[in-house]
């Protein structure tokens, strides 16, 4: 067993982001941990080396019966979701569990031992999130290695996953500015892990991997297959090809090449999904459309074809400069070239302005949604909006 209870963690340093104005909490008291130190070291040095540049954290390590306790013994009326990491559960921690650590609402996600991943996925969720704290990635509150178990808590938000609200089970589309917000805030947090010191490559943007707060905040969450990008003298790594098809950009499904460019692509499907309202691949739908990008990458490049891949649930009801810029950005970061793609940086910047155009039709608009109510306990950020 590890001793993972030998982590002495923290040194935190409020800065601000060179994104926007709110402030982003990042480590700068020592050289951040790397990806590759997870295989290029014994299991013993890499528990030395986190004590060493996580000294002060207000990261939490739980016992197994606690986390048992906080969801009823992991219940099914508390059961979230499931990934390829594992099962996911809520749970409430009260204000008596911890010293200082308040009353809230979180998720608890315990990795499924027979499952897609394993512990050194675990292990790269403690090492990223356990480093570097950002509005727009999930905060990782704390875990568990206790025996055979690995678990990860995090905050718990309030809309879940961006896959559920825009394309499962929802008869009202989500709003176009809410669309936009969303996409805002995932670029955002893919931008900060590019502008890394040692960029960091996500490796699985998809719709689902995008968490929603109550106030419809993106949080990226499942850092698993993460890895560092490429050295000063590399061009690219290459590494086997994981993530989830309909996803991944074509030069790593060829060759196993990866940049930061590969994300890049990767949130061009995801905003081809809040354009079309569709899945990245279905196979339900007609033959030549089941590939969402094969069948409208062709399109937006023409905004006069706009209407033939819009969202129809809009029913109108958005901006169409904003939906012929989006469809321009997405065509570009779709590109087979990887050099041919912006950089996240400049993604941003091109969907920041499409909040303020004002060429949204004066419609009855109605979504619907849940009644989900917003627990007190709720961590809360500001939207920067």
């Amino acid at each position: 067993m590890l001793l993972f209870k030998s982590f002495i963690l923290g040194c935190f340093k409020a800065r601000h982001s060179s994104l926007d104005q709110n402030i982003v909490y990042k480590k700068t008291c020592s050289r951040r941990v790397s990806l590759s130190d997870l295989s290029n070291a014994s299991a013993l040095s890499i528990m030395s080396d986190l004590s060493n540049s996580l000294v002060g954290s207000n990261l939490q390590i739980f016992t197994f019966q606690e986390l048992k306790d906080i969801t009823q013994n992991f219940s099914k009326f508390n059961f979230l979701g499931e990934g390829g990491f594992g099962k996911v559960y809520k749970g409430f921690i009260d204000d008596k569990l911890r010293p200082r650590l308040e009353a809230q609402v979180v998720a608890v996600k315990a990795l499924n031992l027979d499952g897609k991943q394993g512990h050194r996925e675990w292990l790269t969720e403690v090492v990223i999130l356990g480093q570097l704290k950002h509005r727009h990635l999930v905060n990782l509150i704390g875990y568990c290695c206790e025996d055979e178990h690995r678990l990860l808590v995090y905050e718990y938000l309030e809309r879940g996953n961006l896959y559920e609200k825009l394309i499962k089970g929802y008869l009202a589309a989500l709003p176009w500015l809410t669309r936009i917000k969303i996409a805002i805030g995932a670029a955002k947090g893919l931008a900060f892990l590019h502008e890394e010191e040692k960029p960091i490559i996500y490796r699985d943007v998809k719709a689902s991997n995008i968490l929603l707060d109550a106030d419809y905040n993106a949080k990226l969450s499942d850092f698993g297959l993460a890895i560092d990008g490429p050295e000063e003298d590399q061009t690219h790594i290459t590494t086997c090809v994981m993530g989830t098809h309909g996803y991944a950009a074509p030069e790593y499904i060829n060759a196993g090449h990866l940049t930061t460019m590969s994300d890049v692509y990767s949130f061009g499907v995801v905003l081809l999904e809040l354009l079309t309202g569709k899945k990245s691949v279905d196979k339900k739908r007609p033959t030549r459309e089941q590939d969402l990008v094969e069948w409208a990458r062709p399109l937006l490049k023409d905004s006069h074809k706009l209407d033939r891949i819009i969202d129809p649930r809009l029913e109108g009801q958005y901006s169409y400069e904003g939906a012929r810029k989006i469809a321009s950005l997405a065509y570009q970061c779709l590109s087979q070239n990887a050099k041919c793609r912006p950089t996240m940086r400049a993604v941003v910047k091109t969907l920041e302005p499409l909040m303020d155009l004002t060429d949204i039709p004066i419609g009855h608009f109605v979504y619907v949604v849940q009644n989900e109510g917003v627990n007190e306990g709720s961590l809360k950020v500001n939207n920067g909006f």
